[in-house]
Parts: structure tokens; C-alpha cells; sequence
């Protein structure tokens, strides 16, 4: 006999198991429908607390699962991050089947499918145990864009390929039409293939938002926002915090093209998560704490009609128009980006030209080998290098030390600029496999800095 009471918001339905009675339904119909996933931890605690189920045993298990009116178990998202965070608290974790193929690729996890509550109360009373999930065998192809399809600009490729082997942020200024988007959409092509927890980390993330595809595991993300987004749409937010483009970019690459015509507001928002690679995000009701270890990637005009010092000459913009656009971009945050290059417009003859370049194979290679250095190291890469290790790991020779001075005082450095040089000049000579800084190394890495937006 099935009895059923309703009271308000809450349904509840009530089923027989053997001698004892079961809550198979309960449902608070939240506005924002995240309440689901509790339905089946909320279930097992008043069973437990009614005495109709064992309370020992209980605190090895993590669970969540949204419940139908039957007592079946409908799926539920953020399950991979779920199952990370159980595995790190040695805890098994029951969830619905159908979200258990995700939360498998959590190595060494104890996944516990379920159909039912019903099940899963049957598991618990050991009478019939819930099968352990099996790994999920994903393909580990990955499909990047190549390096060899973009013509010309060798400066802004050697700019891209010391910007991944160090992880550092770009900022690259050209006018339309010189291949600012291609360049930046063939950089995570190069970066160094994901770790087992990079990528875990970065899956986790997108299966909060119900974005996870089982075809795109390690491989790095890259997020690409149009410039009218929100900061919400960016650093994320909301009456139940999710996370936005920053933390979807986690351990891969974020994309703002025509940055200046980004509000300002928004932009400002990056300063912080650029320095800590975290974002917390706080409402009256709750607080979320998301990663945001991205790389930046920035790209805009020379001007406002994008064709200043174009060889063509067809820039009509005055002086104080190409100011006010160069200066929406705020100067704490210009400072907190690592390079500065331009991407000229290509000639007819370098556009004509079938001469082959790398490709990002070959170019991937050479960046590896200098992360691989770095991680032997210091156990990170250079762009995340703290002030004290960087008197460690990036001593320069005199000659350096006398180069670096003159461009400090000719250029009107920060110190913020000034670690940045010396973290670049080592990706350098990383890239170099050279063990000490010498003074090219300074001399390249001052470049990158030394263009004035």
C-alpha cells in the first residue's frame, strides 16, 4: 500500500522494503533546482535518524542523487567534482548510474552506482551490494589547431612559444586581419600535455556548469567571451555561485579579443585572480571559493579604426582618439600582464609564400622540455614564481644586472615589471636549456615588455 502526504513544498511518498518503512521521495522545489542533489542524502539521514537504517557504516559513504516520484535516482551535475573531492576524503561515493561514467574517471574512486533508493537502502542493510563502477576508457586523441596553418610573423610565434613554456599572459596588438585570433586559438596546441589532477581539476570545473564532454578529457581548455559579457558571465556569480569564464579556463587559455571594448568594470575584475589563480565569489546566503589558474591571452587594434602604422597607411584617427582607446585598458592592469608584442600586418609576398612552418608538434616539444626543467626545479612553472623564488632561480650575471637597470630607468618599470622580466629571461634560457641567465636572455625577455600600448 502506497501512502502519500503533501505539506506545502515537500511531497512525501512512502514505500515498503521488507519489515520497514522508507521515505522514497523527498523534494524541495527550490527555484534554482540545485536541491536535487540532496534528495538522496536527506533520504538515507531520516531513515538513519528513524532507526529503519543502520547509522554505523554510514560516515565511509558520500552521496548524492536526485529522486523521482517512483524512488529512482535521476543524474545529477557537478557529479566528477563530487567524486573528486569524496576520493581526497577517502570516501566511496553513491551516486545515480547514469552520472556514474563521468564521476569514473576519477582514478581509484569508489563509485558506487544506484538505480533507486531502494537499492542503495539495500546496500546499506547488506542485503544486496551495489557494484563498483568500472573505469571509463576515454581516447586520448586530442584535436588542436596547428602552428604551421598561420603565415609570417615568426616574432609573435617565438612570443607564443615563451608564453607557454613559462605560463605566461600575452597581450598582442595588431592591426585587423594579421592573425591575433589564429595565434591565440593554436596556443594551447603547444602548451605541455595535461597531469592526471590538471586535468581532473579542469574536468571537475566544467561538469559544475553541465558542460563536461567525455571527447574533450585533457585537453586544455579555451574559453573565448565576446566582449559584451558581464564580470558575473566572467568571474562568475549568481544566488547559487557558479563558476564563470575565468574558472572554465582552468589550466588552459582565456581569450579577449577587442579587449578595450570590454567594459572596464569587467576587466578590473581580473586583477586578482591574474596574482592568487583563485576567485571567491560572495552572496548574503552563500560564498564559493572556484580556481582561476588561466592563461591570459588579450588581443586588440593599434587604434580605434585598427590600422594605425599599417604600411598601407590608411589610419585617419587623431592623436587624442588613439589615446582615450589605448587608455581603456587601466594601467595596474596592463602592469599584470607579462608580454607585450605587436603583430604587424603581413606583405603581399609574405602572404603568397608557401614556405612550410612548424608545426606545433615540434614546437610543443621544445616547450615541454623547458617546463620539465622548471618543474624539476621549483615544482611550478615560472609564471607562478613567488618574490622570494625568484632571488633564488633567477640571478642574473653583472652585464644582465647593468642592462636590466637601464631599462628600468629608460622604460619607468614597476617592480611588478621587474619580476616579470626576470621570470621571463629564465623561460628563456629554460627554452635555451641553458642553467644561468645570461644577458640575450635579459635583453629578449625586456622586449617583451618595452612596447607601449
Amino acid at each position: 500500500m502506497i501512502r502519500r502526504k503533501r505539506c506545502g513544498l515537500a511531497a512525501l511518498e512512502i514505500l515498503p522494503l521488507s519489515n520497514i518503512i522508507i521515505p522514497a521521495f523527498i523534494y524541495q522545489d527550490f527555484s534554482d533546482k540545485e536541491s536535487g542533489r540532496y534528495d538522496l542524502p536527506i533520504a538515507i539521514g531520516i531513515l538513519a535518524a528513524s532507526g529503519q537504517l543502520p547509522i554505523e557504516g554510514l560516515a565511509q559513504y558520500e552521496m548524492a542523487g536526485e529522486l523521482a516520484l517512483t524512488g529512482e535516482l535521476r543524474p545529477v551535475k557537478g557529479a566528477l567534482a563530487m567524486t573528486y573531492k569524496a576520493w581526497r576524503d577517502g570516501r566511496a561515493f553513491i551516486l545515480p548510474e547514469a552520472s556514474a561514467a563521468e564521476a569514473s574517471l576519477v582514478t581509484d574512486a569508489q563509485i558506487l552506482p544506484a538505480s533507486s533508493l531502494l537499492a542503495v537502502c539495500a546496500h546499506l542493510l547488506g542485503q544486496s551490494s551495489l557494484a563498483l563502477q568500472q573505469p571509463e576508457l576515454l581516447s586520448s586523441t586530442l584535436a588542436y589547431a596547428d602552428f604551421a596553418e598561420v603565415k609570417g610573423q615568426a616574432h609573435a610565434k617565438r612570443a607564443l612559444e615563451v608564453a607557454a613554456a613559462g605560463g605566461h599572459s600575452i597581450l598582442m596588438q595588431g592591426p585587423p586581419g594579421t592573425g591575433k585570433s589564429m595565434l591565440a586559438a593554436r596556443l594551447p596546441g603547444i602548451l605541455p600535455a595535461m597531469t592526471e589532477e590538471e586535468a581532473l581539476e579542469s574536468a571537475a570545473i566544467q561538469s559544475l556548469n553541465g558542460a563536461f564532454r567525455a571527447s574533450a578529457w585533457r585537453q586544455r581548455p579555451y574559453r573565448a567571451p565576446h566582449h559584451t559579457a558581464s564580470a558575473v558571465a566572467l568571474v562568475g556569480g549568481g544566488s547559487v555561485p557558479r563558476p564563470g569564464e575565468i574558472s572554465l579556463a582552468h589550466h588552459g587559455i582565456l581569450f579577449l579579443d577587442e579587449v578595450p571594448e570590454f567594459d572596464r568594470k569587467v576587466l578590473e575584475v581580473l586583477r586578482e585572480p591574474l596574482e592568487s589563480g583563485r576567485i571567491t565569489i560572495s552572496r548574503a546566503a552563500r560564498q564559493a571559493d572556484f580556481p582561476a589558474r588561466f592563461q591570459l591571452v588579450a588581443a586588440m587594434n593599434p587604434c580605434p579604426c585598427g590600422y594605425l602604422g599599417h604600411y598601407n597607411n590608411k589610419c585617419r584617427c587623431t592623436p587624442d582618439q588613439v589615446s582615450r582607446y589605448r587608455h581603456r585598458l587601466s594601467g595596474p592592469l596592463m602592469d599584470r600582464i607579462d608580454m607585450h608584442i605587436e603583430v604587424p600586418a603581413l606583405r603581399d609576398d609574405e602572404l603568397l609564400a608557401r614556405e612550410s612552418s612548424e608545426s606545433s608538434e615540434v614546437v610543443r616539444h621544445r616547450v615541454e622540455v623547458a617546463r620539465g626543467l622548471q618543474m624539476q626545479r621549483q615544482g611550478k612553472a615560472n609564471a607562478l614564481l613567488e618574490s622570494h623564488e625568484i632571488d633564488a632561480w633567477c640571478e642574473l650575471d653583472a652585464s644582465g644586472q647593468v642592462l636590466l637597470k637601464q631599462a628600468i630607468n629608460r622604460l619607468n618599470l614597476s617592480a611588478r615589471a621587474y619580476h616579470r622580466i626576470l621570470k621571463l629571461a629564465r623561460t628563456i634560457a629554460d627554452l635555451a636549456g641553458a642553467n644561468d641567465i645570461a644577458t640575450p636572455h635579459v635583453a629578449e625577455a625586456i622586449q617583451y615588455r618595452k612596447h607601449e600600448i
